[in-house]
């Protein structure tokens, strides 16, 4: 159809068309797999974010059992295509995103009716999620680069240690987690931040999303800037425990990035999707960042200096 034309996609199996109405553009999704989340949840999760006033795409038309949804188009504004072009960080989107950050840690409704009429949850993001996240880094990078020997003595410790890192953070999982929340994923609509890819969200640690966002794969900053943002965060907080998040943020962003180190491995590896192994070098730098910087790390450092020596400085 002349209307409708494929643009760009993302790391999932969705595939996105940009649809030319008569007075408004449209988007549709589609997904054949995974169709629940990606269709059903998403969907959902973007209403909970539009009734508190976040921009978040609506919902036009839906499909299920053709696969797809209509959605609002925010057009092609990221906040990383804008930075990128201007060649440096500026600090007065990041403000917008931080106060959009605040408006989402600040939901309580955590139910809302899908488009089939049945009640949806935003589930916990509890340790068992954080653990099988970071098996992903096991499952693929480690089985790519460790021998077979060297691999079954990596997990068994590595495992270990994750657990014992989970067991350290400190605040409470009850607020809203967006689990994506940087650059690539959120958009200047009309002068305001509008949010997308939310159907991962679910209710989680306070840092989580700070941890996204400041150190983001896809975007390098200087470690100064992220102080910046960093303070920008903390200053807007009221009754926060500054070293309770500053621990959460440490160990939330080492995981983050050895997850997605896994991920982009696996993107490569099983979908042939192999633009994404372009990022993991500095992937490793940010784990660099924050592992020298706080003792809970001591052993996974040790592990990752014994195997990893040329990636951990």
């Amino acid at each position: 159809m002349k209307n409708i034309k494929e643009i760009k996609g993302d790391a999932s199996f969705r595939k996105f068309f940009r649809k030319k109405n008569k007075n408004y553009n449209s988007i549709i999704i589609y997904s054949k797999k995974e169709k629940n989340k990606n269709l059903l949840i998403y969907d959902a999760i973007n209403k909970i974010l539009n009734k508190n006033k976040i921009l978040a795409p609506v919902l036009y038309n839906q499909n299920y059992l053709k696969n797809y949804l209509e959605i609002e188009d925010f057009g092609n504004n990221t906040i990383l295509n804008i930075l990128q072009k201007k060649k440096n960080n500026n600090l007065i989107y990041f403000k917008k995103i931080i106060q959009t950050l605040n408006k989402i840690q600040s939901i309580k409704n955590k139910s809302i009716k899908n488009f089939k009429k049945k009640n949806y949850t935003i589930p916990k993001y509890n340790s068992k999620i954080l653990l099988e996240e970071a098996d992903l880094f096991c499952d693929w990078y480690i089985k790519e680069n460790l021998s077979k020997n060297s691999r079954n003595r990596f997990v068994k410790n590595f495992k270990k240690i994750v657990k014992d890192l989970t067991l350290n953070l400190k605040l409470k999982n009850n607020v809203f987690v967006h689990r994506d929340f940087h650059i690539s994923n959120l958009m200047l609509v009309k002068g305001k931040i509008g949010v997308l890819d939310s159907q991962d969200a679910l209710i989680g640690n306070k840092a989580y999303d700070v941890a996204s966002l400041i150190d983001d794969v896809r975007f390098q900053t200087s470690e100064s800037f992220k102080e910046k943002l960093y303070q920008l965060y903390i200053k807007k907080q009221k009754k926060l425990d500054k070293y309770k998040f500053k621990n959460d943020f440490e160990i939330l962003s080492v995981l983050r990035n050895l997850k997605i180190i896994g991920i982009f491995t696996r993107l490569a590896v099983r979908d042939g999707k192999k633009k994404y192994l372009k990022f993991i070098p500095y992937a490793w730098t940010l784990i660099n960042t924050r592992i020298n910087k706080n003792k809970v790390f001591l052993n996974l450092y040790k592990l990752l200096k014994q195997n990893f020596n040329e990636k951990i400085k």
